[in-house]
């Protein structure tokens, strides 16, 4: 058994420890916090803006642009977003099995992919995949800016012929409980549904082409920043949650050490005790 001196250590640094967890528990809550309210401000633009194209296409199936076309499958393009940083649960390894079962699914097709955060890029690296371009330090809540640059390059790649599908895999956030890891086409674009079907009629200046030409890369960029949001929102849950059970499994560990010097700290006391009165009983001998 560890002595009394090497217990009171331990205990010492698992207590240091679970204020790390507790404190990394409450940035990430704030963090999350911040990210869900970004998510949920940017929801109703991205619903008209989609709104707005799908009934154009729905209304004139004749109109055409390079970002709708369908084209046969020779090469398919993944976009993989993970965290730049572990201590997130099984946040990373879950997109990447994702990705890696997708990627699979698509059989011999050739396949490459976009790397957004530094766990799926070296992950990707590791296993000498194909990578058509990597995207660190994604901040805590993303910026416009930031998925503009991810979809700049996606349409390149898809534009160029480079790959005729791209999809893009991210961690869709439903609450902090509930979260998934999620594949959804990018390009070639297509809407929905519920989009397709939006409510009223609309008149457009200048001509529809005119306006799907201008509004299509918007709607590109759009997804990417919502996915980059959801994602981020994810990456804030599922490091909330990792901490917090991290704090209540230290708080279980000190409970155990505590016991374990308690009873380290009786058997010194009682061997003590038992040494003590063995040498009054040699003593006692000595003088008889």
């Amino acid at each position: 058994m560890p002595g009394v001196r090497d217990i009171k250590r331990r205990i010492r640094s698992v207590k240091n420890m679970q204020q790390i967890t507790k404190a990394m528990e409450m940035v990430a809550a704030a963090k999350l916090r911040r990210a869900q309210a970004a998510v949920s401000a940017s929801r109703p633009y991205a619903e008209k803006l989609g709104e707005v194209l799908g009934r154009i296409t729905a209304a004139s199936r004749e109109l055409e642009h390079p970002l709708l076309a369908r084209r046969a499958v020779r090469a398919v393009g993944i976009i993989l977003i993970t965290a730049d940083r572990g201590l997130a649960g099984g946040y990373n390894a879950n997109l990447i099995r994702k990705a890696v079962a997708e990627a699979a699914r698509f059989g011999e097709v050739e396949k490459g992919f976009i790397a957004v955060g530094r766990k799926g890029r070296e992950y990707l690296k590791r296993r000498s995949r194909k990578l058509s371009g990597e995207f660190l330090g994604i901040s805590d809540t993303p910026a416009a800016a930031e998925a503009k640059q991810i979809a700049a390059l996606a349409v390149k790649l898809f534009l160029d012929g480079i790959y005729d599908e791209i999809h893009i895999v991210y961690q869709e956030f439903i609450s902090v409980g509930q979260q998934r890891p999620v594949i959804r086409r990018l390009l070639p674009v297509q809407f929905d549904q519920a989009e397709e079907a939006g409510p009223g009629d609309y008149l457009y200046e200048p001509v529809p082409e005119k306006v799907l030409e201008m509004l299509l890369p918007r709607y590109v960029e759009n997804r990417v920043f919502r996915a980059l949001m959801e994602a981020k929102t994810g990456e804030h849950g599922s490091r909330m949650t990792a901490m917090h059970a991290a704090t209540d499994n230290a708080g279980e560990m000190i409970d155990r050490l505590i016991l374990s010097f308690n009873k380290a700290r009786q058997a010194a006391i009682t061997r003590e005790i038992l040494e003590i009165v063995g040498g009054a009983d040699a003593l006692k001998a000595q003088q008889g």
